[in-house]
């Protein structure tokens, strides 16, 4: 099953460290999925992966060589801090600490879509990113990305 989750939301941690998800984006989850795996991004920000999108990547996590040291290190950084999160009845979540102090997550979150995973960041990150990003460099890093997409695609 494909997950194609788009959009961005606002919303607010409260004082217990929970948030909720927005109906907007809680409508695209799969069905009677309320278990969900939230972890460490590449950047400074959490990724929260419905159950359906994290396996496949732990079965290919797996699969990958334990002896090269690249592997272990990898596997530390993506794999520290992941864990299993379920809404509650209210359609919430609760951040586990550390995961907060790490993405620096203050009390305005938004939650950007990501295809199959949503990403969470600090507001104020967020809305900073795209004023660093200007048209011409998006433009060029398009050109750059689906060049190398189109490349990929025709080896195949």
């Amino acid at each position: 099953m494909s997950i194609n989750l788009l959009g961005e939301y606002e919303a607010t941690i409260d004082s217990k460290g929970r948030f909720l998800i927005p109906g907007g984006l809680k409508k695209q989850l799969p069905e009677g999925e309320s278990r969900l795996i939230i972890s460490r991004g590449i950047e400074k920000c959490l990724t929260l992966y419905p159950l359906s999108s994290w396996e496949p990547i732990v079965a290919r996590i797996r699969s990958l060589d334990d002896f090269d040291p690249k592997v272990r290190e990898f596997k530390r950084l993506f794999l520290g801090g992941a864990t299993e999160v379920e809404l509650d009845g209210a359609g919430r979540l609760l951040l586990p600490q550390q995961l907060k102090e790490y993405a620096g997550l203050g009390k305005d979150i938004t939650l950007a879509a990501d295809l199959d995973k949503i990403i969470i960041w600090d507001s104020s990150k967020y809305k900073q990113f795209f004023e660093d990003f200007s048209p011409d460099a998006f433009s060029e890093l398009a050109a750059t990305v689906m060049a190398g997409s189109n490349k990929q695609i025709d080896k195949s």
